[in-house]
């Protein structure tokens, strides 16, 4: 086991895609196998997009349920609610006090929602909330409520670990060490994960394919996948293949050779490309998405882990929200 506290939170606003498993679940299930970490489900930051009580509450069960059916070490790893630790959002009024406007205004999803604004000759603020403008906020109080060392991140989410410990420094010039300074850890280049147009795989983009989808569904999905016009005997580059760039995450090495080989020496054509995808991302997926079903028909068996794992996490979360208000209120 590893001495460093690792953090992570996961935004109940849709279901999890291959894109999702590949980039953030995978790796996150492997760390938690030899670290101590915290894992949250969002909802308290869900709140800004999704104004649906069973929606969010339904995105709950489905995170929960496939963090289980993936093997999360719950010896190692603690999961729990976000909105069920109250301290966070105690942290948050209170972080809020230190923290300068100008630093939200250079937020990404802040700005972001600005521009499109902009774009469209719309006030600047127009359907901007308090909970999008002070989302690092609520954000910082995540990452350092539970005295984190290690908070994994994408590339562009790597700014809201800048941010949290801009604003731990903030307080502790002011009130003296109080927070530690988490680091961010970025994942390996996994490139981007393509969906069935060839763009990133998005939601935004209609072009996902669901983690757990029935295998019916999964297969029908992988036949939609866009290629270019090559007949079978011609040579094909895997690597401008979303074929290949999605068997490559699921595949083993050897696996991966052979059928890059195949790509490039030609006779292969892109619907029998399709039917190897199928079957290796099936195979990998299979037990999982079995146990996944198990759970979302159990979903009292997804509350009580829930429910075991908050006390966990507010022990830790009261002691640091216990330091912090002696700190600033004596």
């Amino acid at each position: 086991m590893s001495d460093k506290v690792v953090l992570t939170g996961i935004k109940p606003t849709g279901t999890p895609h291959l894109g999702n498993y590949v980039a953030a679940l995978k790796p996150l299930i492997e760390m938690a196998k030899t670290n101590k970490t915290f894992v949250f489900i969002a909802d308290l930051h869900a709140l800004n997009i999704i104004h649906d009580p069973k929606l969010i509450r339904q995105h709950t069960y489905e995170i929960a349920a496939i963090l289980m059916a993936l093997g999360l070490n719950l010896d190692n790893a603690i999961l729990f609610r976000q909105s069920d630790v109250v301290q966070v959002s105690q942290l948050t009024t209170m972080l809020m006090n230190v923290t300068p406007k100008g630093l939200m205004n250079r937020a990404h999803s802040y700005k972001a929602a600005v521009d499109k604004n902009t774009a469209v000759g719309a006030d600047a603020d127009a359907g901007i909330n308090m909970g999008l403008y002070t989302y690092p906020i609520l954000m910082a109080a995540d990452i350092l409520l539970y005295n984190s060392d290690i908070v994994p991140v994408g590339a562009d989410q790597k700014q809201h670990v800048e941010f949290a410990r801009d604003i731990a420094g903030y307080f502790n010039h002011i009130y003296g060490e109080t927070f530690k300074l988490p680091e961010p850890m970025i994942g390996a280049d996994t490139g981007i994960i393509p969906g069935l147009d060839g763009r990133k795989m998005s939601k935004s983009y209609d072009n996902v394919i669901p983690l757990f989808a029935p295998e019916s569904e999964l297969k029908k999905k992988i036949m939609r996948i866009i290629t270019d016009s090559k007949l079978p005997a011609e040579p094909k580059n895997p690597d401008e293949s979303t074929i290949f760039q999605l068997y490559k995450h699921f595949a083993n090495e050897n696996e991966v050779a052979d059928f890059r080989a195949r790509f490039e020496n030609g006779g292969m054509g892109y619907g029998d490309a399709k039917k190897i995808l199928f079957e290796k991302i099936n195979s990998v997926l299979a037990t999982p998405r079995m146990e996944y079903e198990r759970l979302m028909a159990n979903t009292d068996e997804l509350d009580a882990i829930l429910a075991n794992g908050a006390p966990r996490a507010r022990a830790v979360a009261e002691q640091t929200y216990e330091r912090v208000r002696r700190a600033m209120l004596g």
